[in-house]
């Protein structure tokens, strides 16, 4: 008889109302969010939608960076022709030769900068948004631990990134590009050898970060991981042998729960990664572009053998490329963290 009251008991207590967790990705950044698909069905479909919207997205981008290169070419052009000219004057020619090409550069790459740091800032505020939804996400199917150690892990370096971006990397940047243009006019190797320092320093500095962040994902997901999946075996376990008649059933439903809770956890995860792809993309290529214009331009002004010129519209290329680092980092490291949550338990 008193079986039979238990049962009854645990009967009432099932048949509570329950009601699912609802996991809803955050809103996409305005950048992102028109490059975004209104509706996909796979993740590759997605990314295919969102790349051929970046694409449209930044031609007209395109035609403007053209022209100023087109400048370039026309400023080493004069140059090469002025220094084949008997004078005393070729290091104020040479001078002016790199104000000119600054003049025109700075502008177009202090825009760039913006750009970036702008993509920056929204891939990190998004990625606050939509860590705490995979980490919600991920403890209820069971990984606790591993919820935990990858929130922890990805909110500091997070914060340590766009941190070290903004108030770091950002400004040496600047200090390299005017490092460049003054060792082009006035041909100090000093200038030269401290523009090279500055450069290494921030490319060691985003390599560095990306290195640590990786390895402690790596080290704290697998302990993680098989600690959560070692403590929902003993929790069915317990369940089943403890609780008289229910116990097996119970501990199937409990699977369903925990299935049910990483499927919404996995169209969560892979929304937030077309969203991160979204919000970066259209910089990414734009910023590409203007690097690969400026290497392309720095290679035909070399053609007309003005050398220093040259090296300077290389210059300005390699800042794209640092910035380029730096966009490409906090969006390695999201995606990083996005993967690993919907990797979930063991």
């Amino acid at each position: 008889m008193r079986r039979i009251l238990l049962l009854i008991l645990l009967l009432l207590l099932l048949t509570q109302p329950v009601r699912a967790m609802d996991y809803t990705a955050p809103t996409v950044p305005d950048s992102g969010a028109e490059l975004m698909p209104a509706r996909t069905e796979t993740f590759s479909q997605g990314l295919s939608k969102v790349l051929s919207n970046a694409i449209a997205y930044i031609s007209p981008s395109l035609a403007e960076a053209a022209g100023i290169c087109l400048s370039l070419v026309g400023i080493v052009m004069l140059h090469s022709v002025l220094e084949t000219m008997p004078t005393d004057l070729k290091k104020v020619i040479g001078m002016v030769s790199a104000l000119a090409i600054a003049g025109i550069l700075l502008k177009r790459t202090s825009t760039m900068i913006h750009l970036g740091v702008e993509t920056v800032r929204e891939l990190s505020e998004y990625g606050k948004l939509l860590v705490p939804v995979l980490t919600a996400a991920m403890a209820a199917q069971g990984g606790v631990t591993g919820a935990t150690a990858l929130y922890a892990g990805t909110a500091m370096f997070n914060m340590l990134l766009g941190t070290a971006i903004s108030n770091l990397l950002i400004p040496m940047l600047y200090c390299f590009l005017a490092l460049a243009i003054a060792g082009t006019a006035t041909g100090s190797e000093r200038l030269n050898k401290l523009r090279d320092l500055v450069k290494s320093f921030v490319s060691w500095c985003l390599k560095i970060l990306i290195y640590i962040f990786t390895g402690y994902i790596a080290i704290t997901g697998v302990i993680s991981g098989n600690a959560d999946a070692t403590a929902i075996k003993v929790t069915k376990l317990t369940m089943s042998g403890m609780i008289p008649v229910v116990g097996g059933m119970l501990s199937d439903a409990s699977e369903a729960v925990l299935v049910s809770a990483g499927v919404m956890k996995n169209a969560v995860g892979t929304y937030g990664l077309l969203a991160i792809l979204a919000v970066w993309i259209a910089p990414f290529i734009q910023i590409g572009a203007q690097y690969l214009l400026l290497k392309l331009t720095g290679a035909l002004c070399g053609v007309f053998g003005a050398k220093e010129p040259s090296k300077l519209i290389d210059q300005f290329s390699g800042a794209m490329g640092l910035l380029l680092g730096m966009t490409a980092t906090m969006c390695m490291l999201l995606l990083i963290s996005t993967v690993c949550f919907m990797r979930g338990v063991g």
